[in-house]
């Protein structure tokens, strides 16, 4: 399974770097190899300063050995080899009426002392964080989950949006990072779904990648936008950065690993305001989302 996996997420970086190359028009993707000194390494690649993309980047990682004290604690066991890979995205684009998106798709292994497996899951999901929010927008990327999931287990989606809105909540500022799509983690063999059940699944939700972000892009990466506009973005990707540092499992998983730290800072946006306490003006388009995401609402009717 993990062989199966890795190739698919090889595979995968290359769809969504031709796509995204594509939509810029402009930039194109530097990639860096790079391994890890206790077993593994991965493929980065970075787009900046493009046409569309200020930045972002879409990597993936295979890493292996021993699971450190920290992960043994996380994941409650004591010494055990592990191997995990796994394609993680971020996209921040230059303009405030495009939204910035992330996605990441996983499988963790852990062995005995014989090397036999004796715990594999698969973990993953997409969400979308725009700055001025457009109710279509919103509707089609929730739509393209829940069509991936749909075809899987109907019980999916609402389950797994609603566990993308608790996970990227900023609790310390009591609001969502953005407006949800789908998280899902520790997903384990057992009576409805085998693990190439699991691979299926995620897989689906990967190949709809493309399908939920690009056209919501190219719908809005030509509308006129002030610096008002920009400065509100820039607030909002504060937000943004404190969530990955404070509480992204994925951020202090590559940190207490040993991951590579350019990559797993990749992430973060390049230009970032922190503004003593802003509030949006009242009845203003900043304040319509700011209420959407301390509330997270359902975009697909039942």
């Amino acid at each position: 399974m993990k062989n199966k996996f890795y190739q698919y997420i090889q595979n995968l970086q290359d769809q969504i770097c031709k796509g995204l190359e594509d939509t810029d028009e402009t930039a194109k993707f530097r990639e860096d190899i790079w391994e890890r000194p206790e077993g593994g390494g991965g493929r980065t690649r970075v787009i900046e300063n493009g046409a569309v993309f200020e930045k972002g980047g879409v990597n993936i990682s295979a890493v292996h050995g021993k699971l450190p004290d920290s992960m043994q604690k996380l994941v409650n066991v004591g010494e055990a080899d592990f191997f995990a890979c796994g394609l993680s995205l971020v996209l921040h684009p230059k303009s405030p009426m495009v939204p910035t998106v992330h996605a990441n798709w996983r499988y963790f292994e852990m062995y005995d002392d014989d090397g036999k497996v004796i715990q594999q899951w698969f973990g993953g999901g997409q969400d979308l964080t725009p700055y001025y929010l457009f109710e279509e927008d919103a509707k089609h990327f929730h739509q393209t989950c829940k069509t991936a999931c749909d075809k899987h287990n109907l019980e999916f989606y609402p389950k797994y949006k609603k566990q993308c809105d608790a996970y990227f909540w900023n609790a310390h500022r009591n609001e969502g990072r953005g407006i949800g799509g789908l998280f899902f983690d520790y997903c384990k063999a057992n009576e409805q779904m085998s693990m190439e059940n699991w691979f299926n699944f995620v897989t689906e939700v990967g190949n709809s990648f493309l399908e939920a972000y690009v056209p919501i892009v190219e719908k809005r990466k030509k509308l006129l936008y002030s610096e008002a506009n920009r400065t509100w973005q820039e607030i909002r990707r504060g937000r943004y950065v404190e969530f990955n540092l404070v509480h992204d499992k994925g951020t202090l998983f590559g940190l207490k690993t040993n991951g590579r730290i350019e990559s797993i800072l990749m992430s973060l946006p390049p230009h970032v305001q922190w503004v003593y306490d802003h509030h949006p003006k009242k009845g203003s388009e900043e304040e319509k989302l700011v209420e959407v995401l301390e509330n997270p609402k359902n975009w697909i009717a039942d």
